[in-house]
């Protein structure tokens, strides 16, 4: 018995160590290998598959392993298997840009699967935004099939997604899921007041998102993703710069403090001095700051601050003559925009134990945009004086989203439910400005504008308002079959504001509301190939700068203001699908839509240059979306996409005066809406130099009418002989140790193109052409440090 006892507790000596090692648990952090960011619900499993966990919101995991590596993967990433160690593992997942099985936030508030999505949504990945390396945003925005940002100089800019593009107030920004600005103050130039440095990612919903985020989301919602606390300790500092005095000083890092806290803080400084345009010079702040707190595994709070300070000198648009000699000088030195604005948020996110989720988000904007814009000029031709404005608009908003999303035990159900709310007082003031206009010879166009006196007496439009914006929604989504996934949808908001309009001494209270639904449905065909339809309705009231703006022109009987304007509403009907091929290397998406509009706010160019609003009539529009990408092999990579489409006035009148020639516009197109818009890229990543990436890209915009009456279109001929804008990019990139070079040629060559080229209905009016950059190269360094 001695011995027997002596050889057992040899044995378990012997063994032990196994044991422990065998019973052994794994920790470590899983994180995109790209942007460092933390990734949450990744599956984290051993070699037999035995046992398996997935990370939580801060990428952690712990796993009791059997033996063997670890197998790492998640939607998107490129699997990866690890070998063990007993220090705690870091795993830098891959981003698989190919695919088309990424996860998207947008579509639903809530992580999903982009196939599981019964809407048309792009996604702007990390590593496109960082090969980009963008000075402005529609540089990024652009490459998103069915968009089209235009770019009017110093981050000026309008926008066209399922619309014509220019400056409607049809679509919705929002920063980490949350609106930049309060409904009924939209801002075409709202951007402007963006960061485009510390963006981690875009999502782009193409099509009415109202049910989900209220009105102003009828053409589309832009989701601009911000960069999230780092895994490991980074920091990154670069400039860049072109030979037309622009120059810009980048930075940003983070890392985890503790290991409950991280944080990340980024920005830049841009300035620009004698440009190719005269007037041009500008000036812009940028910050952006995060902090992440895990009380626990499962609940966390963020909190988030923006800060933004532009003022610009403003080039405005140029006539014939300037524009086709390329004499890019500014027909006045007084205009100008100043801008600036302040977002800070805070979250706090559980999830329970059940697989539910719920978030409160508190919110605070502070907004005030001063200018003498060039677009406030009024000129009517062959007169030697004209008028201008100068104007201030200003708000502060409060607010709160609050939602929760509950499993249900059936269908594989999730119901999601939720209330926002925000008390936004607005002022905004306009008053006139008196002007000379230096006519050419022809007397038919002005050469210069020059300022003579300012009429603070002569008040354009004078109010204040107490914006009240509320809304409720919700959304189930149900798996009836295994292949079938349902989606209903529905949000019921309110606007109202109590206002003092000082010009004609009048207060009052103006409220509207719509409930919004929306019915989706995708079908997964098997082999990563399915389709899907959708039905939303999309609803937009007037803002407020277009009700209370002073008529110009007005005729005696006819009201002084537009008190009048009535919303929009819009059907939105789109079937589409999306199928890989060749074993994956390639995924090709198709959206086919309809939307039809209702009292949609449309304007009319008068002859002097200013704008009647008309809030009436119907409209269509009809195209189709698509993209492909293909990855040839590691080294070539291949993207397109692209929309034709249709924007026509189905019912719509110029005029009731019975000596106007033109009393509408039935059947006509409306004026900048292309047939055709597409951007195309080829990215080669040679082998023989791993460092190097270049590649070549191709924007196209086809011709389009100018004025609503379509007698004249831009037409002009770019490269390879495409009538409208055509336009070659060019970008090269080179690491070495911790240092990044990069080069974009932009216009490689050298096209002469407007990026706004529009026109009134009368015989005497004459385009006016927003002229693009001439070849313009981009160049900068950048240091990236990572641990």
């Amino acid at each position: 018995m001695p011995f027997l006892y002596r050889l057992v507790v040899t044995v378990f000596v012997i063994m032990a160590p196994f044991r422990l090692f065998a019973q052994s648990t794994i920790q470590g952090t899983v994180f995109d290998a790209q942007t460092k960011e933390p990734l949450a619900g990744v599956s984290v499993s051993s070699e037999d598959r035995k046992t398996g966990t997935i990370t939580n919101s801060n990428g952690e995991f712990l796993l009791h392993s059997a033996t063997g590596n670890v197998w790492v993967s998640a939607v998107g990433f490129q699997p990866q298997e690890v070998k063990l160690s007993e220090k705690p593992l870091r795993v830098a997942l891959q981003p698989a840009v190919e695919n088309l099985q990424t996860i998207v936030v947008t579509a639903s508030r809530e992580a999903q699967k982009r196939t599981e999505a019964p809407v048309a949504i792009s996604r702007l990945s990390p590593t496109l935004i960082d090969e980009t390396k963008p000075t402005l945003l529609a540089e990024l925005i652009n490459k998103t099939p069915g968009v089209v940002m235009l770019n009017y100089n110093n981050e000026q800019h309008g926008m066209g997604i399922r619309q014509p593009f220019g400056t409607n107030a049809y679509f919705l920004y929002l920063e980490d899921g949350v609106p930049i600005r309060p409904m009924g103050v939209f801002n075409h130039n709202a951007l402007i007041e963006m960061n485009v440095f510390t963006i981690s990612s875009v999502e782009v919903v193409k099509g009415p998102a109202s049910s989900l985020y209220g009105p102003e989301a009828v053409g589309g919602a832009i989701n601009f993703i911000t960069q999230r606390p780092t895994a490991v300790p980074t920091f990154r500092v670069g400039i860049q710069g072109d030979q037309w005095g622009y120059g810009r000083v980048q930075y940003g890092g983070g890392g985890m403090l503790t290991k409950k806290l991280g944080i990340y803080a980024g920005g830049f400084f841009a300035r620009q001095r004698n440009s190719w345009q005269t007037r041009s010079d500008y000036d812009k702040v940028s910050f952006n700051g995060r902090a992440e707190y895990a009380f626990t595994d499962r609940t966390k709070l963020t909190g988030t601050v923006s800060y933004n300070d532009y003022n610009s000198q403003t080039g405005g648009s140029v006539d014939s003559i300037a524009f086709y000699n390329r004499h890019y000088t500014s027909t006045s030195d007084f205009t100008y925009r100043n801008v600036k604005a302040i977002r800070s948020r805070l979250t706090l996110d559980h999830h329970w134990k059940n697989g539910s989720d719920s978030y409160v988000t508190a919110f605070y904007r502070d907004n005030s945009i001063g200018q003498n814009p060039s677009y406030g000029i009024r000129w009517t031709s062959g007169a030697t004086k004209a008028t201008g404005q100068i104007n201030v608009n200003a708000f502060s908003s409060y607010g709160l989203i609050a939602q929760h999303s509950q499993r249900l035990p059936f269908w594989n159900g999730r119901v999601m439910a939720g209330l926002t709310f925000d008390e936004s007082p607005t002022t905004y003031n306009a008053y006139q400005i008196e002007l000379e206009a230096q006519l050419r010879p022809d007397k038919k166009s002005v050469e210069q504008y020059k300022l003579i006196k300012e009429r603070p007496d002569l008040q354009l439009a004078d109010y204040s308002a107490d914006i009240h914006n509320s809304a409720v929604y919700a959304q189930l989504d149900l798996n009836p079959l295994p292949a079938m996934r349902v989606s209903l949808g529905g949000r019921f908001d309110q606007m109202a504001f109590d206002y003092d309009n000082y010009l004609d001494k009048s207060t009052g209270r103006k409220a509207y509301s719509q409930f919004t639904p929306k019915v989706g449905l995708t079908y997964d065909l098997g082999h990563d190939r399915g389709l899907y339809a959708n039905y939303s309705k999309g609803f937009s009231p007037p803002g407020l700068t277009s009700i209370f703006t002073k008529r110009v022109n007005a005729q005696p009987g006819d009201p002084l203001f537009y008190y009048n304007l009535q919303p929009a509403y819009f059907n939105n009907y789109e079937v589409g699908g999306w199928a890989s091929l060749f074993n994956r290397k390639m995924y090709i998406d198709v959206a086919l839509y309809q939307m039809d509009g209702r009292n949609e706010l449309l304007n009319i160019r008068l002859p002097d240059n200013s704008t009647d609003y008309q809030s009436a009539g119907k409209t269509l529009h009809r195209g189709i979306e698509y993209s492909l990408t293909y990855r040839l092999s590691n080294e070539w990579f291949f993207r397109f996409g692209g929309t034709n489409s249709i924007h026509r006035f189905v019912d719509f009148a110029l005029s009731t005066k019975a000596s106007d020639v033109v009393k509408n516009v039935n059947g006509f197109d409306m004026p900048q809406a292309p047939r055709w818009v597409a951007n195309t890229e080829l990215t080669y990543k040679p082998r023989w130099a791993r460092r190097l990436r270049v590649s070549a890209e191709w924007q196209r915009i086809s011709s389009w009418y100018q004025n609503q009456i379509n007698t004249v279109s831009y037409d002009d001929r770019g490269a390879f002989g495409g009538r409208g804008i055509s336009v070659i990019n060019l970008r090269a990139g080179y690491s070495f140790r911790r240092f990044e070079v990069f080069a974009n040629l932009m216009n490689a060559t050298n096209e002469l193109y407007a990026t706004a080229a529009t026109r009134g209905n009368n015989a005497t009016d004459r385009t006016t052409y927003t002229p693009a950059a001439p070849r313009t190269l981009v160049a900068g360094i950048q240091y990236n440090f990572s641990k």
